[in-house]
């Protein structure tokens, strides 16, 4: 039995789960370099895990626990944690950026970074699970920062620096949870706690392709035995990752059909024609065989082929569709004869520009054993779990979120809204929420009022009350009452801006300032009227005479006379800025018309003058078609025959019979009768008022007082 403790001697295990076989390696890192300890290889016993997946947990779990036993022998050390990586053909990436902007300028801290990546991947998730169609239920299982923006501009750190803006972009990768969950089980069989979880396409980049090189537009296939993982790198980063569910196991299957083997002799003789002219083996009816290399080579070929060409094409679907400039291949399966080739013709790059890498890209790395250990292909994935546990220390853990068991990827730095993201807890649910918004129109045009806000989530941590940024830690129980929405919004006539306003008019010949109106769904509205929903508010630009009439006071009744702009209006006609209204009484219009109007003597005094010019000897009267009145045959001053006519303008003044309150009355002295004029016949004081009102009728109607009057027409006038 091992007598020292994994925790003690701060080393770290990691376990490469894969298809045919399970990899462990032991060691440490120092100064840079990562020193392995111990190695083991023990492959299946059974098909125990296809394309990447676990399907036999049990056996999985049992070959952990033999590489588990033989590392502890090897080290001495009792091994208790272990860092993974997962695989699976359903990876499912989300590509986000996510801006936050201070409202002061503000210097970056590590807890800035750390929340940005947060609210980052939180974004990612939402945008996965909103466009998620399946059933699976999948789970956040590691992310890869490739850009730092600082107010716009790319940077390599935030921390330190002083901004008002920064941005991240990063890449967020799910697996479904029978991928992650099957990981855990088998590790648990084995007496093991995960302490790291990363992908495997990310292991292999640690080791295969060093930071400096990620500048360059490249690619890396790990072919293994049931998947083959990919990533590109760009501009310095990790800009996509892929899987395949095709690999080293499709090529067995093929020599096993061919050579009429089981499948664990078919892999046996892949690797062995990988080294060896030729392999002996036996097939299943008992007899010796012996098969050349080159023979497998033609076998397999075809699938080969399809392997490269599906790799490339998701290496260009994944880069933009376009070629990479270079591709690394690493792991088992791509060891098989003509694959490096096949990936150059289908990728249409030279062959030096696909290699297969293996010890060359090593040298960071120390084995302090060096007993059986190969330095190949095959270890780039192994040790790159073991140093991604030192790059991203993420792993695993369970939480009850509202009484829900709930799994989420541990970073180190969990806070209540992971585990509420992780449960699917509605993200307007956390947040005070708004009331209904207003919508209504203002002269034709939207206008909306916020609602207020509510109430935040209720949020309790084992039983205290916590916030959404409250760290949490594994078994930890939270409880979250939604928030609350506010109260709706709301808004009054009076406090839109247009009804605000003012504008002036002339009333009476005084300047004044009115207030506007509004109307609410074409009826007239009060200054706090509560617009409600859909209302179509218009706010005029007129006041109607009656509203001019209600701000000076003016009793408008049945003997107001109302005049706009010198033009006879009533108690609607409406009244726009600068125009001019005046009030008057009907005595008072009488008055005014009656004030520039000849009186019947001057009437009278014109008639004898015109009458006594057409008497004139001088000349002769002519009348013409029109009933005009013309000199004609007037000398001029010389004797001479007067060329133009003088045309005189026949005024011929008469009376007027009418009856007037039962009475008759003659009126004299004008060719023209209005109606008014009958106030010069009759006895009817218009100054001294002996009643509210003047009621007037002509022939049984209501007559202007400008109106004209004809023989025998029956008038009343009389105050009431």
């Amino acid at each position: 039995m091992a007598s020292l403790e994994q925790a003690d001697q701060k080393v770290v295990f990691g376990l490469d789960i894969g298809t045919r076989s399970v990899v462990g390696t032991v060691g440490y890192m120092n100064d840079g370099q990562f020193n392995v300890i111990a190695q083991c290889v023990e492959k299946h016993e059974t098909r125990a895990m296809l394309d990447g997946q676990i399907h036999d947990i049990g056996k999985v779990g049992a070959t952990i626990k033999v590489v588990k036993e033989k590392l502890e022998q090897q080290t001495d050390i009792h091994l208790t944690d272990v860092c993974i990586a997962a695989a699976g053909r359903v990876l499912k990436t989300v590509r986000t950026t996510y801006d936050y902007e201070y409202v002061d300028a503000h210097d970056i801290t590590e807890e800035d970074i750390y929340n940005l990546d947060s609210a980052a991947v939180e974004q990612a998730y939402s945008e996965f699970i909103k466009n998620n169609t399946s059933d699976l239920k999948f789970y956040l299982v590691g992310y890869s920062v490739m850009h730092y923006y600082l107010d716009g501009y790319q940077i390599a750190n935030l921390e330190g620096h002083n901004a008002g803006k920064v941005s991240v972009e990063l890449i967020a990768t799910f697996l479904p949870d029978d991928c992650v969950d099957g990981l855990y089980k088998a590790c648990e069989r084995a007496d093991l706690k995960v302490a790291n979880l990363t992908l495997e396409p990310i292991a292999a980049m640690m080791v295969a392709i060093p930071d400096r090189f990620r500048m360059l537009n490249l690619a890396l296939v790990d072919v293994g035995a049931g998947t083959s993982d990919i990533c590109v790198t760009d501009d310095g980063s990790i800009t996509a990752y892929g899987m395949l569910p095709i690999a080293g196991d499709d090529i067995t299957e093929i020599i096993a059909q061919h050579c009429l083997v089981d499948f664990n002799q078919a892999d046996e003789i892949k690797i062995a024609a990988s080294h060896n002219d030729k392999v002996d083996y036996v097939d299943i009816m008992g007899l010796n065989k012996t098969i050349s290399s080159k023979d497998i080579a033609k076998i397999v070929k075809p699938k080969v082929d399809e392997m490269a060409k599906k790799a490339v094409d998701e290496i260009k679907r994944l880069n933009g569709d376009k070629p990479v400039s270079a591709v690394f291949v690493v792991g088992g399966g791509g060891c098989v004869p003509g694959y490096v080739k096949a990936i150059a013709r289908e990728m249409d790059i030279p062959e030096e520009r696909v290699a297969l890498r293996g010890e060359e890209v090593m040298k960071n790395i120390t084995f302090l054993n060096n007993d059986g250990i190969e330095r190949d292909s095959l270890l780039v994935t192994p040790l790159g779990i073991c140093i991604s546990y030192y790059e991203e220390a993420n792993n695993f853990i369970f939480v009850s979120f509202n009484g829900v068991q709930t799994k989420i990827y541990d970073n180190g730095k969990l806070q209540v809204v992971d585990a509420a993201m992780q449960a699917q807890f509605p993200n307007e649910d956390l947040f005070p929420k708004r009331g209904q918004e207003l919508k209504y129109t203002v002269n034709g045009k939207e206008r909306s009022s916020r609602g207020e806000p509510g109430e935040a989530a209720i949020i309790q941590l084992n039983g205290k009350p916590a916030d959404i940024h409250t760290k949490i830690r594994a078994n930890d129980i939270i409880e979250v009452t939604p928030s609350t929405a506010g109260a709706p919004g709301k808004a009054v006539i009076e406090g839109i801006p247009e009804f605000k306003t003012k504008f002036n008019v002339n009333v009476n010949g005084k300047n004044v300032e009115a207030s506007r109106f509004a109307t609410v769904n074409g009826q007239p509205s009060t200054p706090l009227y509560s617009i409600q929903a859909g209302d179509e508010v218009k706010v005029l630009d007129y006041n109607t005479a009656e509203q001019i009439a209600a701000l000076m006071d003016i009793d408008i009744n049945e003997d107001t006379v109302i005049f706009v702009n010198n033009e006879r209006g009533n108690k609607d006609t409406p009244v726009y800025e600068n125009f001019k209204i005046e009030f008057k009484a009907q005595e008072e219009v009488i008055m005014d018309y009656y004030k520039d109007f000849p009186s019947a003597d001057e009437v009278a005094i014109s008639q004898e003058n015109e009458e006594s010019y057409e008497s004139t000897e001088d000349g002769r009267l002519v009348e013409d078609a029109d009933g005009q009145l013309s000199f004609d045959d007037l000398p001029d001053d010389d004797g001479s025959q007067k060329e133009e006519q003088v045309v005189v303008r026949n005024i011929l003044a008469h009376d007027l019979h009418v009856t007037v309150n039962n009475e008759p009355i003659t009126l004299h002295g004008k060719a023209d009768y209005v109606f008014v004029d009958i106030f010069d016949a009759i006895d009817f004081d218009l100054s001294k008022p002996n009643g509210r009102a003047i009621v007037t009728s002509l022939n049984g109607a209501t007559p202007e007082y400008l109106q004209p009057i004809k023989e025998g027409d029956r008038i009343e006038v009389y105050w009431k």
